[in-house]
C-alpha cells in the first residue's frame, strides 16, 4: 500500500506528496521535522521486495551510500522500515536524469559533457577511495540539477569492502546496464574501479555523440560486442570531434585493463586539463553560421 499523503513516519518525516516510482521502489517528497531538510523518502515496492534479492539490493544501498559524503553522490540520511518494507531517507533531487535529458536534447555540447564528466569522475574517485564499486553507471542512475551540478545515486549493486553488509551481492555475478557493461564483467569477471571507468566512459561518448556504442542485436549480442568488437569512435556520429575528446574516450574504454585509465583520479585530471584548453573543443562556425547565425 502506498503512504498516505501528509502522514508522519516514524515520528519525523511529513510526507507531502509521490513524486513517482522507479523498477525497485516508490518515491516521496517528505520534510524532515528535525532537520526541517525537504528530503526524500525511497520505499520498497511491495511486489519487489517479494525477491529477496530486490530486498538485499535495496538494503545494500542504504548501507553503501549512506558511508559516501560527496557533493556529486545523493547523500542518504537515514533509513528503517515502514509496515515491515524498508525505506531510504536521502536529499531531495530537484533535477532530471542524465537519460531525461538526453531524451529532450542530444548530444550535448563538448563543454556541457566535460563538466558532468569532471564531477562523475571525481565521485567515482571518493567512492573508489572508500573501497566502493558501484557496477552501473550510466544516464539513468545520474542526476543533473539546474545549477549544472551532478549527482550519483543508485548504489544497489555496488559492492564495497569494509562496510557491515549482510549478504552482500556475489561479485562475479553478471549485472548492470549491457549498453555500459565493461567487457571484463561481461565475460563474468569481478568488477573493479576500471570496471566503473569503462562505464563512465561510454557515458562520455553518449553525451558528445547522442548514440550507444553497440545497439544491434539483444542483450547478450551487445555484451559479446562489448568484448569482441572495436569501440567506435566518436567521429562516426561527431565529425568534427576533437582528437583529444576522441583519445580520452578511447582510453576510458580500452577493452585491455592495463591500456584503460587505472584511476578515475587519472581519467578525472586529463578532463580537467582538457576543460582548461577551451580552443580545443570550441565549436567552428561556418561562413553563413557567422553571418546569420545559423548552427
Amino acid at each position: 500500500m502506498p503512504i498516505k499523503i501528509g502522514s508522519l513516519i516514524d515520528g519525523r518525516y511529513h510526507i507531502n506528496g509521490r513524486v513517482g516510482h522507479g523498477g525497485m521502489s516508490e518515491v516521496y517528497e517528505a520534510t524532515d521535522i528535525i532537520s526541517r531538510k525537504r528530503v526524500a523518502i525511497k520505499l520498497i515496492r511491495e511486489d519487489v521486495m517479494k525477491n529477496p534479492v530486490n530486498l538485499k539490493r535495496f538494503k545494500n544501498e542504504a548501507t553503501i551510500a549512506a558511508s559516501l559524503n560527496h557533493p556529486n553522490i545523493v547523500k542518504v540520511y537515514n533509513n528503517g522500515t515502514i509496515d515491515g518494507r524498508p525505506y531510504i531517507t536521502n536529499e531531495f533531487i530537484g533535477g532530471q536524469t542524465l537519460k531525461d535529458v538526453l531524451d529532450f536534447r542530444s548530444p550535448l555540447p563538448i563543454s556541457e559533457a566535460l563538466s558532468i564528466m569532471i564531477q562523475l569522475t571525481s565521485a567515482l574517485q571518493y567512492a573508489h577511495d572508500h573501497n566502493i564499486i558501484h557496477r552501473d553507471i550510466k544516464p539513468q542512475n545520474i542526476f543533473l540539477l539546474q545549477d549544472g551540478t551532478i549527482k550519483l545515486g543508485d548504489f544497489g549493486i555496488a559492492e564495497a569492502d569494509g562496510l557491515d553488509i549482510t549478504n552482500p551481492i556475489e561479485s562475479k555475478e553478471i549485472v548492470g546496464s549491457v549498453h555500459y557493461i565493461a567487457p571484463e564483467i561481461a565475460k563474468g569477471k569481478a568488477a573493479s574501479a576500471q570496471s566503473d571507468i569503462y562505464s563512465a566512459g561510454v557515458t562520455f561518448f553518449e553525451l558528445v555523440t547522442g548514440h550507444l556504442p553497440f545497439t544491434e542485436g539483444d542483450a547478450v549480442a551487445i555484451a559479446v560486442s562489448h568484448i569482441k568488437d572495436k569501440f567506435p569512435s566518436p567521429k562516426k556520429y561527431l565529425p568534427n570531434c576533437p582528437r583529444e575528446v576522441e583519445r580520452i574516450i578511447q582510453k576510458a574504454t580500452a577493452k585491455r585493463l592495463k591500456e584503460r585509465y587505472l584511476t578515475a583520479r587519472e581519467f578525472h585530471d586529463e578532463l580537467v586539463e582538457l576543460n582548461s584548453h577551451p580552443e580545443l573543443f570550441k565549436e567552428k562556425k561556418g561562413l553563413l553560421s557567422k553571418i546569420f547565425g545559423f548552427k
